[in-house]
C-alpha cells in the first residue's frame, strides 16, 4: 500500500540551472460529494467526480537556479499581472509539500497562471489552479530524476495537488475520478484521486454539464470552513455512511448506463451537500432564490419530457445541469428559453467530461 513516505523526493540526478514548463488542469464537478476533512487534506468521506473539459486553468512555471538559503522564492502572475493577494496561498502550500520536494528551495519560481472561465464567475478555481501548479512542479521533478515512471508521476501529481485543494487530487488524470478509501474501489486511497476502475458505459461518454451563473460574488462560506463544520456535526457519522453507499451504487450505474438511478443519486448528493450546511451549527443557506427556480424547472421539463436532464451543485448558488450527449440539442434549447433568465447577467458555461491535465509546454 503507497504511503505518504513513497512521494519524498529521491534519485535526483540532474540539477538543471533554469527552464520553465506548461500544464493546463481542468476543474471537476462532484457527483458523490467530499465534504468534511481529517488532517492534513484527509477526506472524511470517498468521492467521485466528472473532469471537466473547458474549465480549466493555464500555468506556466519558470524556474532559475538560486542559492538555498532555506526560503521559497516566487513571482506570482494572475494573467500577466502581479497578483499579490494569492501569494499566502501558494506559500502554505509550498510549506506544505516541502517535506516531498525539497528541491523546491534551490529555485526561484515565476508562477504565471490564468483560467479560460471568468474570474469571479463562482466557478472553484482551487482544484483546476493547485492541479496545474502540481503537475508543473512534478515536471521539474521528472527533470531532475528522468527514471520516474509515468504512474509514479500521476500519482504524486494528485498527491501534491490534494495538499493544496482536496478536490484538486481529482483534477489531474481520468474522465471519471475516485478520491478517498473505499472498499468496493480498487486502488481507491484518501493521498490522491484514482481514475475509475470499470468502463464507463457509452451512456456517460462526452456527458454535457452546462454552468448556470446564478451567483458570481464571492463564497459565503470558504470551502476550509465548510469542511470544518462538519466536525461535532449532529449527522456526520450519517452522512459519510450515506457517501459511502452512494459512491458503491454510482459504481454499477457508471457500468450500466442507469440514467434514472444516477440522476437520483447525483440530485440527492447535491441536496445533502446543502442540508449538511444548514444544520450546521453555525448553520448557512448557500442557495440563493433563483438556484431553486432553476431546479423546481428542471423537475418539471423531465417529468414533462422524460429527458434525462438533472443537476448538482457545488457548495454555492450556481447549477451545474448535466446531461448525455444525445439529449444535447433539447436540453441547450430548455436551458435558453427558460433557465438563462435566472442566471447573472445572463451568464452560462457549456462544459462536457475531459480526461485531465495536459502538458503543453
Amino acid at each position: 500500500m503507497v504511503s505518504e513516505k513513497d512521494f519524498i523526493a529521491s534519485n535526483l540526478a540532474a540539477t538543471p540551472e533554469n527552464g520553465n514548463f506548461q500544464w493546463s488542469a481542468p476543474s471537476n464537478i462532484a457527483l458523490v460529494k467530499y465534504w468534511g476533512k481529517k488532517a492534513h487534506q484527509i477526506p472524511a468521506n470517498p468521492s467521485i467526480s466528472f473532469t471537466l473539459n473547458s474549465c480549466k486553468t493555464i500555468t506556466n512555471l519558470a524556474f532559475a537556479k538560486k542559492e538555498n538559503d532555506g526560503n521559497f522564492s516566487f513571482d506570482l502572475l494572475f494573467e500577466g499581472q502581479p497578483k499579490e493577494d494569492f501569494k499566502p496561498k501558494i506559500q502554505k502550500f509550498l510549506e506544505r509539500i516541502a517535506i516531498y520536494c525539497p528541491y523546491l528551495k534551490n529555485y526561484h519560481f515565476t508562477i504565471d497562471t490564468q483560467n479560460t472561465f471568468p474570474h469571479s464567475s463562482g466557478i472553484a478555481s482551487s482544484a483546476s489552479g493547485m492541479a496545474a501548479l502540481a503537475m508543473n512542479i512534478m515536471s521539474l521533478e521528472k527533470t531532475l530524476n528522468p527514471e520516474m515512471t509515468t504512474e509514479y508521476f500521476y500519482q504524486k501529481a494528485s498527491f501534491l495537488a490534494r495538499l493544496g485543494s482536496g478536490s484538486a487530487c481529482r483534477s489531474v488524470k481520468g474522465s471519471v475520478v475516485v478520491w478517498g478509501n473505499h472498499a468496493e474501489m480498487e486502488n481507491s486511497s484518501d493521498l490522491f484521486g484514482v481514475e475509475f476502475p470499470a468502463k464507463l458505459h457509452d451512456n456517460f461518454m462526452n456527458f454535457q454539464d452546462t454552468i448556470l451563473l446564478v451567483d458570481k460574488g464571492e463564497k459565503q462560506v470558504s470551502s476550509t470552513v465548510g469542511h470544518d463544520l462538519m466536525h461535532n456535526h449532529p449527522f456526520a457519522e450519517q452522512r459519510f455512511a450515506q457517501a459511502h453507499h452512494n459512491l458503491s451504487a454510482i459504481q454499477s450505474v457508471l457500468e450500466n448506463g442507469d440514467l434514472e438511478a444516477f440522476i437520483q443519486i447525483v440530485e440527492s448528493e447535491a441536496l445533502t451537500l446543502h442540508a449538511m450546511m444548514m444544520t450546521s451549527l453555525p448553520y448557512f443557506i448557500l442557495m440563493k432564490p433563483n438556484t431553486l427556480e432553476i431546479i423546481n424547472k428542471i423537475w418539471k421539463f423531465r417529468n414533462e419530457t422524460k429527458i434525462p436532464i438533472c443537476f448538482t451543485l457545488d457548495a454555492g448558488a450556481n447549477v451545474h445541469v448535466l446531461y448525455p450527449e444525445n439529449v444535447r440539442e433539447a436540453c441547450l434549447q430548455f436551458i435558453k428559453d427558460e433557465l438563462v433568465g435566472y442566471c447573472q447577467n445572463g451568464q452560462y458555461i457549456c462544459d462536457a467530461i475531459g480526461t485531465g491535465a495536459i502538458n503543453i509546454l
